[in-house]
């Protein structure tokens, strides 16, 4: 649930990570890790996959390593990281919507200019509100995720892949189901093998390597992807090792967290968006009385991103709030639990990555996956708590820490 605002504070310090993989590269130093209705249905985007998925390719550029060094001019060694010119495109594809009808979607697709077969990055953003549209990775403008640090990545000898996902770029006209665990991992699963089409078809050389990186929604999708991947695509999408970040992978935990609060919660605007987007993915059909006390009941109506208090006390009815404690509304329930994504045995290699003072994404989040993930057997699964970090401060360690974690393979 990563807030706009903050996001453009730290996007010079974001960049920063780079300049951490250069010493880590240098030094040879590794990470180190720690140890009263029915219920809802499941929902499941992508029941039947279409056999191919790249509908369109525009090129909106290419970028020479001094260009991109540009970038990261504050840093000056972290241009020198770039070996390859870049080219960046805008795919369509198709995906299935949370509703299970074919959508267009779209993303930005970096491939290095060089006839090496390179691995592939999926690149999952985070938090993008609907009214900062351009910020998607398809637009490549200079707000974006991709503009610095990740053009410098893959100018390194990585192919990115970046999905807008539903709600952004092509699929601008429908709303955003923000923190869907089950669209944001088809969408993205999409993306990646639109990719790979293009490169087939464009005779770019890529490997059967697939790394999975994001941040805060964007670490939340990528464990949901992770998942979805070694669930659907265990041979033609095989997960070499993914690298989330501050996601929200325990849902129904962080409901009641929510509910419990007694503190002033500055992440609330984002939680409405996560109700609204269940009540329709889920068909739960409850008005927004049922939720919110008013005024912002009839506020939210009007705009479901207006201004809301920071105490949870104000701004979700009472009703509401024993609901989520109790579990007495079995299809509000199910919708949450549907929805986490913590409890799962993966395959391929997992680095957690979070602050251990985030009080957006509580820390708890990554610690639940970890230990649930052990339980599973999961032997290569990795706590690594970023120390006092919190949901913002973050990034940058996450960043050098995450980068450092897939070199190693």
């Amino acid at each position: 649930m990563l807030l706009l605002s903050r996001l453009r504070r730290l996007a010079p310090t974001y960049t920063l990570g780079l300049l951490g993989l250069i010493t880590t590269l240098l030094l040879g130093a590794g990470c180190q890790s720690s140890a009263s209705s029915d219920p809802a249905p499941t929902t499941t985007p992508e029941a039947v996959a279409p056999a191919t998925v790249l509908t369109g390719s525009t090129l909106l550029g290419e970028y020479t390593p001094a260009q991109l060094a540009v970038r990261v001019q504050d840093i000056p060694l972290v241009g020198s990281l770039a070996r390859y010119s870049v080219k960046v495109y805008r795919l369509t594809y198709t995906t299935r919507n949370t509703d299970g009808q074919l959508v267009t979607a779209s993303g930005a697709l970096l491939v290095p200019v060089t006839t090496t077969a390179l691995p592939v990055i999926s690149y999952q953003h985070g938090t993008i509100r609907p009214d900062d549209e351009s910020r998607a990775p398809s637009y490549y403008s200079q707000s974006s995720e991709l503009w610095s640090a990740v053009s410098v990545l893959a100018a390194t000898g990585y192919v990115v892949s970046a999905p807008d996902y539903i709600g952004y770029g092509a699929s601008k006209a429908l709303p955003h189901p923000y923190e869907h665990a089950a669209s944001l991992a088809s969408a993205s699963a999409d993306m990646l093998r639109a990719a790979r089409e293009f490169c087939k078809k464009e005779n770019i050389s890529v490997n059967q390597k697939n790394f999975l990186l994001g941040y805060s929604e964007g670490g939340y999708a990528t464990m949901a992807l992770h998942k979805y991947l070694e669930e659907k695509y265990p041979t033609e999408l095989p997960v070499t090792a993914s690298a989330p970040g501050a996601g929200a992978y325990h849902k129904s935990a962080f409901a009641r967290y929510i509910m419990n609060a007694t503190q002033p919660l500055n992440f609330l605007s984002t939680y409405v968006w996560v109700l609204d987007t269940y009540n329709r993915v889920y068909k739960l059909g409850r008005p927004n009385s049922y939720y919110y006390q008013e005024p912002y009941a009839t506020r939210l109506q009007a705009d479901p991103f207006s201004e809301v208090p920071s105490q949870p006390s104000a701004l979700f009815a009472p009703t509401f709030r024993q609901a989520v404690l109790t579990g007495s509304d079995a299809a509000l329930t199910a919708s949450l639990t549907d929805n986490d994504i913590f409890d799962w045995q993966p395959k391929a290699p997992v680095a957690l990555f979070h602050g251990t003072a985030d009080d957006y994404v509580p820390y708890f989040n990554s610690q639940d996956a970890y230990a649930a993930m052990r339980a599973r057997g999961g032997t290569q699964v990795t706590l690594r708590p970023i120390q006092g970090g919190n949901h913002f401060s973050s990034v940058a360690t996450y960043t050098l820490q995450a980068f450092a974690f897939i070199s190693q393979y």
